[in-house]
């Protein structure tokens, strides 16, 4: 049977006890240093010597005296145990200085509208937050690579194992139109195209697939033209009458300057043969790995999922003409 490390090696009180015995000069001293009895010293001994197959101590003396092999064991223990200190106390300075600075990671839309929410909410705490924002696969790269502590992505999907995802909540997808802009009945997004073109989020963006598989599964075949990774140049183009988008209430929030020139249709308000269109969502989830910010994600969850739920949906919908319903979706955890 395969012998196991537990069996090979002697654990650290073993040695710590060697060390003062050692140190000491005698099992009595050493026992009053370790706080435990002369009995439970020698026992320790034993067993070391047992497993080492080896006479550490001389008892032939008085005091009795280490042997070559209990002396040669020493100044092994020595260097492993300050190496062991060094190693605990290492790993402790991490988890302190992960207390004090938290690089935390957010797509633009939820940068832009809830970091700043994040920022004061823990301004007086002890952790100092980093915001960087981006789109979700470089997010979640950044995340595995240990470059970011905690993400704010559109993703549930983990390739890293230790890391949690926890949903903090769901949005639906809108068209968004020019204001301006009259139509007599909404048919199929194809034939909105006839009129105006439509305005893409780039496909190496997450919101960007969701809407071209989107238009794939409902057969609508509309030409690429313009294409962005952002929100803000996508709905100018908008607003100016030049193009319909399909976007989210939080991304039209983070670019709310122009809300008052465009309005949002729901997707079912299009039909094909007489059939409403499929409604389409996005998820926003908190991402951070296990047992490694103490109290930090859940405190985060309750604070960015209670803060959508009471304030920003409720902000988003009154702008919008909206129900907060029609923004905050109900989870389907």
């Amino acid at each position: 049977m395969k012998e196991t490390a537990t069996e090979r090696y002697p654990d650290w009180d073993l040695l710590n006890s060697w060390v003062a015995v050692v140190e000491a000069g005698s099992i009595s001293d050493a026992a009053d240093r370790l706080h435990i009895s002369q009995a439970g010293v020698s026992q320790r001994i034993k067993a070391l010597e047992a497993l080492l197959d080896t006479t550490l101590l001389d008892r032939g003396t008085r005091p009795a005296r280490p042997t070559a092999a209990g002396q040669r064991l020493f100044e092994h223990a020595i260097v492993l145990l300050q190496g062991a200190d060094q190693m605990v106390e290492s790993v402790r300075n991490v988890t302190r200085a992960k207390r004090v600075v938290v690089r935390l990671g957010c797509v633009d839309s939820f940068a832009a509208t809830i970091g700043p929410v994040i920022i004061k909410a823990l301004s007086g705490s002890s952790h100092q937050i980093r915001l960087w924002s981006g789109i979700t696969p470089a997010l979640d790269e950044q995340l595995d690579a240990r470059q970011l502590d905690v993400a704010v992505t559109t993703s549930d999907l983990t390739r890293t194992s230790g890391v949690c995802k926890r949903k903090l909540f769901t949005e639906p997808y809108f068209i968004v139109l020019p204001k301006s802009f009259e139509i007599d009945r909404f048919t199929t997004l194809a034939e909105l195209s006839k009129h105006l073109q439509l305005i893409r989020y780039s496909a190496r963006s997450v919101i960007g697939q969701h809407v071209d598989s989107y238009l794939a599964a409902h057969a609508e075949n509309i030409e690429r033209s313009c294409e962005f990774d952002a929100t803000d140049p996508m709905l100018s183009l908008v607003a100016a009458g030049l193009g319909f988008a399909i976007t989210t209430p939080l991304c039209v929030w983070q670019s709310r300057h122009y809300v008052s020139e465009i309005r949002v249709v729901p997707l079912t308000a299009f039909s094909r043969h007489g059939r409403p269109y499929a409604s389409l969502s996005r998820s926003f989830y908190l991402s951070f790995r296990e047992n490694e910010l103490g109290q930090l994600p859940t405190d985060l969850y309750v604070m960015l999922r209670g803060v959508y739920e009471r304030q920003i949906s409720h902000d988003i919908a009154k702008a919008m003409h909206l129900n907060p319903e029609d923004v905050c979706l109900p989870l389907d955890e």
